[in-house]
């Protein structure tokens, strides 16, 4: 009885996204020049992944409908009903969106809400697109860059103080009040918001010139967004957010979570993303899509953060663990030296992505790029045929 099957995920040719490391995993040649920003591994209604099998390539929605406590195992098919999480690999070229997102409850409001105003699922300018919340958890496969969550409050009120034109925002913040600050800022007129940040990204195109900033310094990515020149009016008011929001570097191999409510955005790099099957991003600038400054305020929490970067816990010989604060999925590393093995059982549907190496799995090879997925109640063994790093979904017991 066949216990795993390859899979075939789906690429995502957004914008920001860079045109070689995931074709160069992947054996892609990308003679169009294409950005690959993300590659999706998961059963999400509008991309769900391809499995092959002897009766040719299915639909891992539709497998996962036709007999869902199979595939998905029983405690899984009881508590979600689908597969929960979403499994990507991002290419982050160019920054995204300074974004937030809705608690599971307010997801289910604001969904309800839109539903009876009657606005169409695909309108551009609808908030929710469904009912769950998007929780997530990031591994870097390369240095990563990402603005998680506002600065503690001492460094906050220094990074006003440092930069002349935002020294005139130190009476709204106040030593403690983020969310009077940030919603003061996001809701004054643009004339007004532009005569502070001009003069901004022009001492940061000038530090940038000078080469006196780095990748910690807000300078640096509020010139690179504004790059090909200052805009005369209308400057995108989430570049307020580089300003108060921690720049957190993550290492390769390290990784970080964000709830509902915090405030971020990736910045550059090269990462893994796990995160619950959903679509319900509210936007604070620095993109072309729909910004609803209102409903992101409802929605922000108005607190510090304290990044904690995740080395991972340690399980057994070949695996560590990312811990993640929701019961929706579960992430892993395993590590194999050439001729090392691993056994596992599956608990709930899993998939095994390969970044570094060849393995066997059951009787599929799998080389860095390649993906598979595995049912609930599967006992297998991962034989490395030469040293090799794979990342595992689940959904933890």
């Amino acid at each position: 009885m066949q216990k795993a099957y390859k899979l075939q995920g789906k690429h995502r040719h957004y914008d920001w996204g860079g045109t070689s490391f995931i074709p160069n995993m992947m054996g892609i040649e990308n003679v169009n020049h294409l950005p690959y920003a993300e590659y999706w591994m998961g059963a999400h209604p509008s991309a769900a992944s391809l499995i092959e099998t002897e009766q040719g390539a299915i639909s891992l929605a539709i497998l996962v409908n036709e007999n869902p406590e199979k595939w998905l195992g029983a405690k899984t098919f009881k508590s979600f009903g689908v597969l929960p999480y979403l499994f990507k690999i991002l290419d982050v070229a160019q920054m995204l969106s300074i974004q937030v997102h809705p608690s599971k409850e307010n997801a289910i409001k604001g969904f309800d809400k839109e539903q009876a105003l009657g606005i169409a699922s695909d309108a551009s300018h609808r908030n929710y697109k469904d009912q769950n919340h998007k929780p997530e958890i990031m591994v870097a496969l390369s240095d990563f860059w990402l603005l998680h969550g506002f600065l503690p409050p001492a460094q906050l009120k220094e990074r006003l103080q440092t930069y002349f034109p935002l020294q005139i925002l130190m009476n709204e913040f106040g030593g403690d009040n983020y969310q009077q600050l940030y919603t003061y800022f996001m809701q004054l007129p643009v004339v007004v918001s532009d005569q502070i940040l001009k003069p901004l990204l022009l001492e940061a195109a000038d530090a940038v010139k000078k080469g006196t900033v780095g990748k910690s310094d807000p300078h640096y990515w509020a010139h690179k967004y504004y790059a090909e020149g200052i805009p005369a009016s209308n400057i995108d008011k989430g570049i307020f957010s580089i300003y108060i929001l921690n720049i957190v570097h993550v290492p390769k191999y390290h990784g970080i979570f964000q709830g509902a409510g915090l405030l971020h955005a990736y910045l550059e790099g090269q990462t893994i993303e796990l995160m619950a099957n959903s679509d319900n991003v509210l936007r604070g600038g620095l993109t072309s899509k729909h910004v609803d400054i209102k409903e992101l305020i409802d929605h922000v929490s108005f607190v510090p953060t304290y990044p904690e970067v995740l080395k991972g816990d340690r399980i057994n010989d070949h695996e560590i663990n990312y811990p993640s604060a929701v019961p929706d999925f579960g992430l892993t590393k395993i590590s194999l030296k050439s001729g090392e093995s691993s056994t596992m059982t599956t608990h709930s549907m899993e998939i095994l992505l390969v970044t570094e190496g060849e393995v066997l799995v059951d009787q599929l090879i799998l080389k860095a790029g390649d993906t598979a997925v595995l049912a609930a109640a599967t006992r297998l063994s991962i034989l490395a045929k030469q040293p090799s790093i794979l990342f595992k979904s689940f959904v933890p017991r």
